[in-house]
């Protein structure tokens, strides 16, 4: 039997386990912030809507979340049901939208060092520790995008935070919608083109206040391949925007089991980035080992993927949500 089989040091299904779980930290980013003048988590979203909105009504409250180009936090717990061998990890991060972020994530001493995550406009990876060594898996986000794995990797990484709080809907890709369901919420049914073909992306809405509670992605063949839930709102008004502080992430690969995930999010910086690193979204290179995910576990010295891994300083643009490759 072989490593693959048996789980062994770099298998890239165990790897992707990893990856998932800290994807969806980092860009759960979307939902707090710690420098507020007012206690957020005592001021309820105010009814912006009372009876059925328009579908430009409704995108303009939930495309509010575009302001948020930038925020930091040192306070982020994430929680495995379906791997229950995996600890509680806390972890500090950095997001620049669109693709720039860094996550540091903290575990149990006897499991040996920690997590190292993040992406720059090339590319993202993750490392982790396997055994006594450190190894770090890898992929541009141009190879993933002509390459999506789908059988370990159901979403691409950017979609995680479209999913967790940062969500823009395109008024020119709605099929269906706004509807008022049975259990009195909104929904909106979009079909987004990627590069295996038509997606299709169901939010679920809050009726007064606009904000997401729940998506659902389907792929070509009309299988949910991830589903989102969030609760434990709170509403920001520098951004006129509520996002949650808790979430539930299921994924689900067409091989292996599915995969769910729990988060309690902390306090937040938003539109400031707590570390002056320069090299804060530049690419670990000191593992021992490197796989490129899109070669499926082949073990290779990546590129120079440091490049333009400075964070950026422009204002978020109307069209920073993260979305799904196209």
């Amino acid at each position: 039997m072989n490593q693959a089989q048996t789980g062994g040091p770099g298998n890239p299904n165990r790897a992707v386990v990893w990856l998932l779980t800290l994807l969806t930290v980092q860009f759960a980013g979307g939902a707090t912030c710690y420098r507020q003048t007012v206690r957020v988590d005592q001021m309820p979203p105010p009814q912006v809507f009372s009876g059925l909105p328009t579908i430009e009504e409704l995108a303009e409250v939930v495309n509010r979340t575009d302001s948020i180009g930038q925020l930091s936090s040192n306070s982020v717990s994430v929680e495995v049901p379906t791997m229950p061998n995996v600890p509680r990890l806390s972890a500090t991060l950095s997001v620049d939208r669109p693709n720039n972020f860094r996550m540091r994530a903290s575990l149990p001493i006897m499991l040996g060092s920690g997590l190292d995550m993040g992406s720059n406009s090339e590319a993202f990876w993750f490392q982790v520790p396997e055994g006594m060594t450190q190894t770090l898996y890898f992929a541009s986000h141009e190879q993933f995008r002509n390459q999506p794995i789908r059988s370990i990797l159901p979403v691409d990484p950017t979609w995680i935070g479209d999913a967790l709080g940062l969500v823009h809907i395109d008024t020119r890709e709605v099929v269906e919608g706004p509807i008022l369901r049975t259990d009195g919420r909104l929904e909106v049914r979009t079909m987004v083109p990627m590069s295996d073909g038509l997606h299709s992306r169901v939010c679920i809405i809050e009726p007064t206040a606009g904000y997401v509670t729940d998506q659902m992605l389907y792929g070509p063949d009309g299988r949910m391949i991830a589903a989102a839930s969030g609760s434990n709102h709170r509403y920001y008004p520098d951004q006129k925007c509520a996002l949650p502080h808790r979430v539930q992430l299921r994924l689900l690969p067409t091989e292996g089991p599915p995969l769910e995930l729990k988060l309690d999010i902390g306090n937040y910086v938003i539109n400031q980035l707590i570390s002056g690193d320069p090299q804060l979204f530049a690419m670990p290179k000191d593992a021992p080992r490197k796989i490129d995910l899109s070669s499926l576990g082949r073990p290779v010295d990546p590129p120079d993927y440091s490049r333009q891994a400075a964070p950026t300083v422009t204002q978020p643009s109307p069209r920073t949500a993260m979305l799904p490759y196209r």
